[in-house]
């Protein structure tokens, strides 16, 4: 059961953040009054200028698991380095099953990947890049992966500096 929402939000007079419920899952257990519902839920946040986000949540009810996933996403960002419109250098990477690559486009190509991986490039602000999930079709562990793509991900600069040149 996957739903999409995009919202605005506002976050402490920093640049605006948008919102974007990723997954949502329900579980059911079965109790002697009947069936007793708790949920969780993938939430993104992002600027569209570099800064991304994600929280997971659990709650027994999805309006709190989604609030709770919200506040773990803000805590949790990072900036994404970009070169121009793209990222700077191919990478692969792998989490529990997940494996993902992604490799630089050429302005204009657009974001081409899987529904949870263009969510997290969209609202990272990434215009042009070419990804595709080679593993694990859970949501969690693609959104995980991506992420630690993105925190290896490293400009031109940053490897001159590392390497003492210029």
């Amino acid at each position: 059961m996957s739903k999409h929402s995009e919202t605005p939000k506002k976050d402490k007079g920093e640049s605006e953040l948008n919102e974007k419920v990723l997954y949502v899952n329900r579980c059911s257990k079965v109790v002697k009054g009947g069936r007793k519902f708790s949920f969780s839920a993938l939430i993104l946040v992002g600027d569209g200028n570099g800064r991304i986000g994600y929280g997971f949540a659990k709650a027994n009810e999805l309006t709190d698991a989604i609030r709770k996933g919200g506040e773990a996403a803000r805590k949790n960002m990072v900036v994404c380095p970009r070169e121009g419109s793209t990222i700077p250098h191919e990478i692969i990477v792998h989490w529990d099953g997940a494996t993902i690559l992604f490799k630089p486009a050429p302005a204009g190509t657009g974001i081409i990947a899987g529904s949870k991986v263009r969510a997290v490039l969209e609202l990272a602000g990434i215009d042009d890049v070419m990804a595709k999930n080679l593993g694990s079709s859970n949501p969690i562990n693609q959104v995980k992966a991506t992420f630690q793509a993105i925190e290896e991900l490293s400009t031109r600069e940053a490897i001159k500096q590392r390497r003492g040149i210029g």
